[in-house]
């Protein structure tokens, strides 16, 4: 044998020894999951608009402003009319930013944010991939991504806004309810006491509370746990945000009593209602009557049937063990009914994908007798959770409507058709373009009020507290 036949062989063996503990599957779902990426930074750049984090411009300038000893809510942003909007704690939160170049601190915030969408996609992607027998890493790797890409999200990261820090605190309080209805079901022998209490779900309530401080929609889920009846949790939420308001007025009493007494009621610092970004019930309103102004006691009535609509079919999706969809639903209402929802607040889309994805795949399961509803719930969960209603379409078509409504959702928010036909009055009409332009400036404040409305829950997919009910309903029963 030729002496560089012999070094070549040596070569490869070397890197077969090298390359003999890689599983192939994990080089092959590495590579998907670049591609994946890569596919979501050319969407962004195609369907995405110019960023240069501008309302990090705003709170950066705020607080550099405010830790130089002048007034915060006197800010205002260079070359605009605008200011600091946010409640005193949600300035003590941001302070520190102000030792940090403007740049840097929109960076650090994506960063995070990116961050804390990752944890709560592996939280609510964890129940589907265990049924399904997919690895975790691989579904949320890809899952990120494509969840960035879409309209709320990449608007959030652009502009350096904080929405989705506020999302992961609604959904901490989620998990903790799923913890909650598992006592002891994560705690291991040598667990230490902060360990058995964050397992225990007992601080349920925390992350809506702090969420609420921060930012005053996320209220609207304190008034769900109260009508739900998860008193505890409720009184959390609002000792937290009470504790935590009380607390910001012992330290900054001035900036508190301006923001409560003042600048809360100023409904003109955030932008006219009838603005193309804002996809609420009072923009769309607005937009339909070509008008600047949302009309009053319209926008009122039908706020009040949405709110009805939306809290009851959250409140039955909790009482059938769905509580993912019950806090997407009740996320969805916020955003219509709230008089500003700029696309960058709907990130309420995102769990709501997932719950159309995964209902498909439990109505096929379903209808091919894989969900065994007597003895358990899907995916094991608790005995006697509600039946599915039996499949009306054949098999192979059972929840390709939700699939179809999940793609379609997804794809909406992914190419947002809404900024080619972007008007601004007095200006330009809205419709300028014509019903179908009317209709494509509408289409995310459409979307959400559709979701509002027919949105699916799973029964017993996501029990808050359906395990003790069911539990009781057992005893009495048997008493009998």
């Amino acid at each position: 044998m030729p002496a560089s036949v012999g070094r070549r062989l040596d070569r490869l063996a070397a890197v077969r020894r090298v390359t003999r503990g890689i599983d192939r599957r994990t080089v092959v779902r590495t590579g998907i999951v670049a591609a994946v990426a890569y596919a979501a930074w050319l969407a962004i750049g195609t369907f995405g608009r110019p960023y240069n984090f501008f309302d990090m411009k705003i709170y950066h300038g705020a607080v550099a402003w405010w830790a130089s000893g002048h007034e915060l809510y006197e800010f205002v942003a260079p070359d605009t009319t605008l200011g600091f909007t946010y409640p005193p704690f949600a300035g003590l939160a941001m302070l520190p930013m102000a030792h940090l170049p403007v740049t840097m601190a929109g960076l650090v915030n994506a960063l995070v944010s990116i961050a804390a969408l990752a944890v709560v996609l592996a939280a609510l992607l964890r129940p589907i991939v265990d049924r399904m027998g997919w690895p975790l890493w691989y579904t949320v790797a890809i899952a990120t991504p494509l969840a960035v890409a879409i309209e709320p999200t990449r608007e959030t990261l652009g502009y350096g806004q904080v929405n989705l820090l506020l999302f992961a605190l609604v959904m901490a309080d989620m998990v903790a309810l799923r913890w909650r209805s598992r006592r002891g079901t994560h705690q291991a022998e040598g667990d230490g006491a902060l360990l058995r209490f964050v397992y225990s779900g007992a601080w349920a309530g925390v992350g809506i509370g702090l969420a609420t401080a921060v930012k005053l929609t996320p209220a609207l889920f304190i008034f769900y746990l109260m009508i739900t009846r998860q008193w505890r949790v409720a009184w959390t939420a609002i000792g937290t945000t009470v504790g935590v308001t009380i607390g910001s007025f012992g330290i900054v009493g001035a900036e508190s009593r301006a923001y409560f007494g003042s600048v809360l009621w100023q409904t003109e610092r955030v932008g006219a209602a009838d603005m193309t970004p804002n996809q609420s019930l009072a923009g769309l309103l607005a937009r339909l009557y070509d008008s600047i102004e949302t009309p009053g006691l319209l926008w009122l009535a039908f706020s009040v049937l949405v709110l009805a609509l939306g809290l009851s079919r959250a409140a039955n999706s909790h009482a059938d063990g769905d509580e993912l969809t019950a806090f997407t639903l009740v996320g969805l209402t916020a955003n219509v009914i709230s008089p500003i929802s700029w696309t960058h607040h709907l990130v309420w889309v995102i769990p709501a994908i997932i719950v159309l994805a995964d209902a498909a795949i439990r109505r096929r399961d379903a209808s091919r007798g894989l969900v065994v509803r007597a003895t358990a719930g899907p995916s094991g969960g608790p005995p006697g959770a509600p039946a599915l209603r039996p499949p009306i379409w054949y098999p192979t078509l059972t929840g390709m409507r939700h699939g179809i409504a999940a793609i379609g959702l997804y794809l909406l928010f992914l190419i947002s058709p809404i900024w080619p036909y972007e008007h601004q009055l007095p200006e330009v009409s809205h419709y300028d373009d014509g019903l179908f332009g009317a209709l494509m400036e509408n289409s995310l404040a459409l979307a959400l009020i559709v979701l509002v409305a027919a949105l699916p829950w799973r029964p017993g997919a996501e029990p808050a507290f359906l395990t003790d009910r069911m539990a009781r309903n057992a005893i009495l029963h048997s008493r009998r």
